[in-house]
C-alpha cells in the first residue's frame, strides 16, 4: 500500500515538473508569436501556458481541496518557476492587449495589477498599470503608477511621455476645481 503511494507521489511530481515546463514553452511560443506582431496568437499562447499552472499555485486554495483533492506538493524552486511564469504571462497579456484594437485597458489594468502583486517593482507592469489607469481616466493612480515607473526608469520617452500627459489632466482637473469652488464660494 505504501509504495502505491510513493509511485502516485512521484508521478504526481513528474506531472506538475511537466505542466510547468509545458507553461513554459507555451510562453515562449506566446514570446515568438509577440516578436512576429502576431498578438492574438500570443495572447492565446499566454493563456495556455496559465491554465497549465492553474491549480498549482499553493497560495491559492483549490476548490477541489473541499472533496478531498490534494494539490501536489511543490518546492520553493517549483514555487518561483511558477510565480515567474505567471508574472511574465500576465505582463506579456497586457503588452499584447495594449497593441490591439480596440484597447481593453480593463484587462491591461487587471493584468499590470496581478504582477504588481508579486513584483511591485516591476517597471514594465507600473507603466502599463498607468497607461490602463490614464485611459480609465483613473489619473490619480495614473499618476502614482507612472511616477514609480519614471523612478525606475527616469529616461524611458514612453513614460515620461504618459507622465506629462497625466499631469496635464490633473492640473485641467484641478483648474475646473478651482473655478467650480469660485463659482459656488466668489
Amino acid at each position: 500500500m505504501a509504495e502505491g503511494r510513493a509511485t502516485a507521489k512521484v508521478s504526481s511530481e513528474s506531472a506538475l515538473e511537466q505542466r510547468l515546463q509545458q507553461a513554459q514553452a507555451f510562453k515562449e511560443e506566446g514570446n515568438h508569436c509577440y516578436k512576429e506582431g502576431r498578438f492574438r496568437d500570443a495572447v492565446s499562447r499566454y493563456h495556455w501556458a496559465l491554465l497549465q499552472v492553474k491549480g498549482l499555485d499553493p497560495s491559492v486554495p483549490s476548490p477541489l481541496q473541499e472533496f478531498g483533492a490534494e494539490r501536489p506538493a511543490i518546492t520553493p524552486e517549483q514555487e518561483i518557476a511558477l510565480h515567474g511564469t505567471q508574472c511574465d504571462c500576465y505582463n506579456n497579456l497586457a503588452a499584447c492587449l495594449l497593441q490591439m484594437e480596440p484597447v481593453n485597458y480593463n484587462r491591461v489594468k487587471e493584468y499590470s495589477l496581478k504582477v504588481l502583486e508579486r513584483q511591485p517593482a516591476n517597471t514594465k507592469a507600473l507603466y502599463r498599470a498607468g497607461v490602463a489607469f490614464y485611459h480609465l481616466r483613473d489619473y490619480d493612480r495614473a499618476h502614482q503608477y507612472l511616477t514609480a515607473a519614471t523612478n525606475k526608469q527616469p529616461k524611458d520617452a514612453n513614460v515620461k511621455r504618459y507622465l506629462q500627459l497625466t499631469e496635464t489632466q490633473l492640473s485641467n482637473y484641478h483648474q475646473k476645481e478651482k473655478q467650480l469652488y469660485r463659482g459656488m464660494f466668489g
